[in-house]
């Protein structure tokens, strides 16, 4: 929807870091839209705006001619994602855009001048959701001609606080296959976007236009309305993992439905028989849509991207081990491995990542005495230097054919799920037993580790840590079967997590001390602080790992209660 660009709060950028980069970089705009969208009669008359909420005036109208062409998968991927991508022409914006879901039902839209390309859309464009897309091409699946007569709502000052666009739409929901015919929809619809105004003033124009005889639309944009007898019958809702802090499912419940399950689990009562079946597919696809939102985000340039994927890469290989009796392991455990390059692709950014943010700010916690030469600035120079490195290796990971491939072959997985014959079973004993499973192996490196000493107790920590997640990971699933036991287990294995994390974050901290302290020798500087920070981390592993042996006799007795429960 068009709205002034100076008022908008939009940012100029390059394209998408994963974008495959044309030779002449396009230059990409977003902004935050956040609307209404109402169905209307043709009858209805629009309701006189001025006096609702700051409105002090409505300017206008201005009449606008719209076209625009929808690209997206022939099993509209996009589209499933509330995702969409068109090229349009006409109004203020004409151009490729490409809108993504934001917080609290607002959009984000990404902006491109149209160029020459009409039929195939860019790989500038494509590129911020090439995650969605895998290696499926975007071609045109519907066109939309509208009519537009746009009202700006003006406040004493005269800034526009909203825009009111009154549409006439045509859509074609273009033929899939030749010779079927193309299926034309005809509507009214009006849209109320913010532009300087808040949400009380959005609501209260809603108010208003709801009064006058305007109903809200009951999908979200005019290409699913378009292509909504295309879109699957959504499959009931499958329970998932509770969201967690480090990007997935975790312990924190939340009001309502999940509340009340976990109340009847911890008192005994039956929870509604689901299959094993059931409750493993519904966890593998919660994190493959866990992992496309984070591809998103890294895509995109927004925080804690990479850290999310990886996550979600780890939550996926575990579910995909720890539930081999259900899914047949000759078809997860090729994905497994390629889950675990991706996840090996990243590692190495965001670790160096967090070790020399860690390490800046303990040098700057120090006595002034203490910090011998430029220490603060070699720090920062090595973590731009290595945040560029880091970047160009995820953009490579990305972009990288191996990966998108993987995206479709989960995408398979779901499709055409390799069940076993107990995925008809009913979940709790496959769940118990795969927690079980995982806690005898997570037992058997706790033992090894408590006779270990030294660099082989250092490594046998930290495949505890990895084993740990895993029961984690398993803990989460069984959630839905066993409610708060599940849940008591899952908060233990995450401070147990916690604790042995901090532990090999200190084996990362030391590397970086130790290469940057030669770097430092090697340019005639004075390397004694960073032989102090070597010391300073291996004291906070030490207390790490002290905090670990406190915590896993709860850790084998929460393992066990769930156990008993089958």
């Amino acid at each position: 929807m068009p709205t002034q660009d100076s008022a908008r709060t939009s940012r100029s950028a390059g394209v998408p870091t994963c974008a495959d980069l044309p030779t002449v970089a396009t230059v990409t705009t977003e902004h935050i839209e956040v609307e209404r969208k109402f169905e209307a009669d043709e009858s209805l008359a629009l309701p006189d705006l001025t006096g609702t909420g700051a409105v002090a005036a409505v300017d206008g109208p201005e009449e606008q001619a719209l076209e625009a062409t929808y690209y997206d998968t022939p099993d509209l991927r996009l589209l499933r994602s509330r995702v969409t991508l068109r090229r349009r022409t006409g109004g203020a914006d004409a151009g490729w855009h490409v809108k993504l879901p934001g917080a609290n039902g607002s959009r984000r839209e990404l902006h491109q001048p149209p160029g020459r390309a009409a039929r195939t859309a860019p790989r500038s464009v494509t590129g911020p959701v090439l995650g969605l897309l895998g290696t499926a091409a975007a071609e045109p699946v519907a066109t939309i001609a509208t009519r537009r007569v746009v009202h700006r709502l003006l406040d004493e000052q005269g800034r526009v606080l909203a825009e009111l666009a009154d549409d006439s739409v045509v859509g074609t929901a273009l033929a899939t296959d030749p010779g079927e015919p193309a299926t034309v929809t005809s509507w009214r619809e009006l849209e109320v976007e913010l532009v300087d105004g808040d949400e009380a003033l959005l609501e209260a124009v809603a108010e208003r236009l709801v009064a006058a005889g305007a109903r809200p639309s009951a999908l979200p944009s005019k290409l699913g309305r378009v292509l909504d007898g295309r879109l699957p019958v959504p499959a009931p809702p499958a329970a998932e993992p509770e969201a967690a802090e480090d990007g997935g499912s975790g312990t924190k419940g939340t009001k309502g439905t999940k509340g009340k399950k976990r109340k009847k689990a911890a008192k005994g009562e039956r929870l509604p028989a689901r299959t094993a079946g059931e409750v493993v597919l519904g966890a593998v696809a919660g994190q493959l849509k866990a992992l496309r939102d984070a591809d998103l985000a890294v895509r995109t340039e927004q925080p804690e991207g990479v850290h999310d994927l990886r996550v979600a890469c780890r939550r996926l290989r575990s579910i995909l081990a720890a539930f081999r009796p259900v899914l047949d392991r000759e078809h997860t455990d090729p994905l497994r491995t390629e889950l675990q390059w991706v996840g090996a692709q990243l590692s190495g950014a965001r670790d160096t990542e967090v070790a020399l943010s860690h390490l800046r700010e303990l040098v700057a916690a120090q006595p002034v005495e203490l910090v011998l030469g430029p220490v603060a600035a070699r720090l920062q120079q090595t973590e731009i230097k290595d945040h560029e490195a880091g970047a160009r290796r995820v953009t490579r990971t990305l972009t990288d054919r191996r990966y998108l491939q993987l995206l479709d072959a989960l995408d398979a997985l779901l499709a055409q799920p390799p069940v076993t014959e107990l995925a008809a079973e009913p979940a709790s004993a496959p769940l118990a037993d795969a927690v079980r499973r995982s806690g005898k192996r997570l037992r058997r490196l706790v033992e090894a580790a408590r006779e270990a000493e030294g660099a082989e107790r250092h490594h046998l920590l930290h495949e505890v840590r990895k084993a740990t997640k895993r029961v984690r990971y398993t803990a989460e699933v069984a959630a839905t079967g066993f409610g708060e036991p599940a849940a008591a287990l899952v908060a233990c294995t995450k401070e147990v997590q916690d604790r042995l994390g901090t532990a090999q974050d200190t084996v990362v901290t030391r590397d970086v001390a130790v290469r940057l302290g030669r770097a430092a020798y090697a340019a005639g500087e004075n390397a004694w602080t960073y032989g102090r920070l070597h010391a300073l981390e291996e004291a906070r592993a030490a207390a790490a790992e002290d905090g670990f042996w406190t915590l896993e006799p709860g850790l084998r007795r929460a393992i066990r209660t769930v156990v008993r429960l089958a």
